[in-house]
């Protein structure tokens, strides 16, 4: 079986292709070609030879796209070699579009679409074609692909799918900058003629603008386009198929292009001279007035900064740039006086903050301005001759004493009187009064130095012709001492008297206190009154530096017998006059104990010691828990202690025998007698005698010493003597094998500080103070009693 296609087998069908693609028509025309198994007879007629392979020959067919006549379009022809023209065999087209665009006629195989195709829809259709009988239904060839193809044609414009566009180019730049590349897009078969082939061209916005045909690239096209002249403009570009060739279908687009700023304008005042009047009364530091100078740039470009450019007007005032306005704010550095100096000139100059220097060939970046201001004479509020005054005045001065004055004039030229008086606001009017028109004030009352040192007064100064206009200045006026007050001895600390005081001793050093002040220091003297009899007990020494010292005059004070003793000081000062008084010290007996300088009544440490804080309390709780715990946990591990494996009488002795052995009996413990080390000299003969006692060779004397008797032994090194005991246990076979421990009780030689106990002492009794026995601790102070008792008793 053969099919006619378009992609032919021989130079003729090549041929005829050809034609048929330049005609037009999609329609393909059955062709009659040997095949290869038919052989031609001599009658003239051809024999089929049949063989296994398949009678199909299948390539493309093609279909023209938006086809728009009446009839059904022509695609071509199936034919099978089975098939012998009398209507046995059945086409049948199954796959895309089979029975609803593409249509075979089942005798003859022509193949027909009924719709019109769209390319850019759908490239192209795969089908399948079989041959069957007719009459039984049974395929004569197997089911075979073939494909049917749209062909194009130009029936689509170039659009712009991004469109419009928004672009941006420096103003002033040079020409070619590059601004922004469109692209428009073809829905036609580029591979096919010139259908998707595209060229660009500007429709609108020359001469500015201009676009590369090929690349769609968009440049300027003038030379120092000014965003100030300006800013915006229209460019539309169209882009053709066709090559943009006559016949081309065409698609625009819209490029909205904006001009950015650079700082290629100057700043500049829109006038050169400028007035302007500012009253005298004007704060310093507040804004007085304002100048700007316009700027066509945007932005950064457009920033100015001011300043004053000569030095009378930068003396007197400032100028700074507001970000938001971009105007000179001018501002006060000084007060004004219309009386002084009446104007001022100020020149002005604006500069961009930002240049460019690609623009410096337009000129310098700034400009200049006059500034003529006028000082507005004003009513002004009198003015003190200084900002705040210090004045003094001596306590207890009588009533109406003058304590100083305060000066005010009014600034203005017509020289208005001024008048005084005194906040009333404050508690100064109840001190001190002022003169309304000297200014001079004096006190109400005798003041107090020692109530108060300071008095902080407000005085206020009003024109007579305007009282509303006032002004006001700070007073302080100090109260400078006098010697009214007399000493007193301090008696912030209670003065205790130890029992074991002597003669001679310091009780306490007293100070005295004195609410008057003394420029060079304060200056005490003490002593005892005089109209009374001598104290037996204490006495007063002027320590000649505002200290006394207590000191007592006996020994022995018992606070059971007495207690409490009071003693009268008299201290004065050295003022002028000087003044003197007389307090009464209460002195109070305590058995003492020593801690460094500071003596401390038990009494008092008792109830010191009730006195703990929180925190101590709860630490000496814890202490006493602990004991507690610590007590139980012994006795319970007495309780529960195992008794020992072996408790004979025998076995206390003062050895140790080691255990797991019975031992030898009574004569071991000949072995470990330490009466030999009690005489080292001894250890030669028992060197081999273990079995002996040794006898003892020491000699004791009482030598005629003062201190103590001693025990003096013989010259000889004990270490070295048990080194040797040693050494022989080691090496001796015939001892027994286990351990032992031996006490040595050798004490040494002697002390040569001797004994404590007085039991011996063959020294003299001599008088000595038994004062020191009390830093030994308070069991010794009852001892140091009884030494003293003795004494005294003698």
């Amino acid at each position: 079986m053969r099919i006619s296609t378009t992609s032919c087998l021989c130079p003729f069908l090549v041929c005829l292709c050809f034609i048929q693609r330049c005609s037009g028509t999609g329609h393909h025309v059955p062709t009659k070609v040997p095949s290869k198994n038919q052989t031609k007879l001599a009658n003239g007629e051809t024999e089929v030879h049949h063989r296994p392979k398949r009678g199909w020959i299948w390539n493309q067919f093609f279909v023209l796209e938006e086809h728009m006549g009446p009839d059904a379009q022509y695609v071509g022809k199936l034919h099978s070699n089975s098939d012998k023209g009398d209507g046995s065999v059945r086409y049948i087209l199954s796959g895309e579009g089979a029975g609803t665009i593409f249509i075979i006629d089942e005798v003859t195989g022509d193949i027909h679409a009924t719709k019109s195709l769209d390319r850019e829809r759908k490239t192209h259709y795969v089908l399948h074609a079989q041959a069957l009988d007719r009459n039984t239904e049974e395929a004569l060839e197997p089911k075979s692909e073939f494909i049917i193809k749209v062909q194009d044609i130009n029936d689509n414009a170039p659009k712009f799918p991004d469109g419009p566009f928004v672009a941006t180019v420096p103003e002033m730049c040079e020409v070619g900058t590059s601004v922004l590349q469109v692209t428009a897009s073809d829905a036609d078969d580029p591979t096919y003629g010139n259908s998707a082939k595209i060229v660009y061209s500007i429709l609108q916005g020359q001469p500015y603008f201009s676009v590369d045909p090929k690349t769609g690239i968009i440049r300027t096209a003038l030379a120092d386009m000014d965003r100030e002249a300006r800013e915006h403009y229209t460019v539309v570009i169209q882009a053709k198929d066709m090559a943009g060739q006559v016949g081309g279908l065409s698609g625009s687009t819209t490029i909205n292009i904006t001009l950015t700023d650079v700082n290629d304008n100057p700043p500049k005042f829109p006038q050169k001279n400028y007035q302007l009047y500012v009253p005298e009364s004007a704060e310093v530091g507040k804004p007085v007035g304002k100048i700007k100078a316009n700027d066509d740039d945007l932005g950064v470009n457009a920033d100015i900064k001011y300043s004053i450019i000569n030095s009378e007007g930068a003396n007197m005032f400032s100028i700074s740039t507001d970000r938001e306005t971009r105007e000179g704010i001018i501002s006060l550095k000084k007060l004004l006086n219309y009386e002084r100096k009446k104007t001022y000139t100020l020149h002005i100059e604006g500069t961009n903050t930002h240049v460019d220097p690609r623009f410096s060939y337009l000129g310098s970046f700034k400009d200049t301005a006059t500034l003529k201001i006028t000082v507005g004479d004003v009513d002004e509020a009198p003015i003190f001759s200084m900002d705040y005054y210090i004045l003094d005045v001596y306590e207890n001065s009588p009533s109406g004493t003058e304590v100083g004055a305060v000066t005010a004039r009014d600034p203005d030229s017509r020289n208005s009187p001024v008048r005084y008086f005194m906040d009333s606001k404050e508690d100064g009017e109840r001190y001190f009064r002022i003169d309304e028109i000297r200014g001079v004030i004096r006190t109400m009352q005798p003041l107090d130095r020692e109530d108060t040192p300071w008095h902080n007064i407000t005085v206020m100064a009003s024109e007579v012709d305007n009282p509303n206009l006032n002004r006001h200045v700070p007073v302080t006026v100090q109260v400078l001492d006098m010697n009214d007050n007399p000493p007193e001895v301090s008696t912030e600390e209670e003065v205790i008297v130890c029992e074991n005081s002597r003669p001679g001793q310091v009780i306490q050093t007293v100070t005295a206190v004195d609410k008057d002040d003394f420029a060079n220091g304060q200056r005490f003297s003490f002593a005892l009154p005089s109209h009374l009899p001598v104290n037996p007990n204490f006495t007063l020494k002027d320590n000649e530096d505002s200290t006394a010292s207590i000191i007592a005059r006996r020994r022995r004070f018992n606070h059971l017998t007495q207690e409490l003793y009071e003693l009268p000081v008299v201290v004065w000062d050295g003022g002028e006059p000087s003044l003197s008084s007389t307090s009464t010290l209460t002195l109070r007996v305590c058995p003492c104990q020593r801690h460094g300088k500071i003596r401390i009544c038990q009494g008092e440490a008792f109830l010191s010691s009730a006195g703990l804080s929180t925190g101590a309390l709860i630490a000496i709780l814890l202490c006493i828990i602990i004991l507690l715990a610590i007590v139980v946990l012994f006795v319970t591990l007495r309780r529960s202690k195992k008794e020992p494996l072996i408790i004979a009488e025998e076995d206390i002795r003062e050895n140790v025998v080691t255990y797991d052995d019975e031992g030898g009996g009574e004569e071991d413990t000949e072995a470990f007698d330490i009466i030999a080390l009690r005489n080292p000299a001894a250890a030669e003969e028992l060197k081999f005698r273990r079995d002996i006692r040794p006898e003892a060779r020491g000699h004791c004397s009482l030598p005629h010493n003062h201190k103590t008797p001693s025990v003096e032994l013989d010259e000889v090194d004990v270490q070295e003597f048990i080194r040797q005991r040693l050494v022989e246990a080691d090496m001796d076979t015939s001892v027994p094998p286990y351990d032992s421990l031996q006490t040595y009780a050798y004490e040494g030689q002697g002390s040569s500080t001797g004994s404590i106990s007085p039991l011996d002492s063959v020294a003299a009794p001599s008088e000595q103070e038994y004062n020191y026995l009390e830093d030994w601790g308070p069991e010794f102070r009852r001892l140091a009693e009884l030494y003293e008792d003795s004494e005294s008793d003698d």
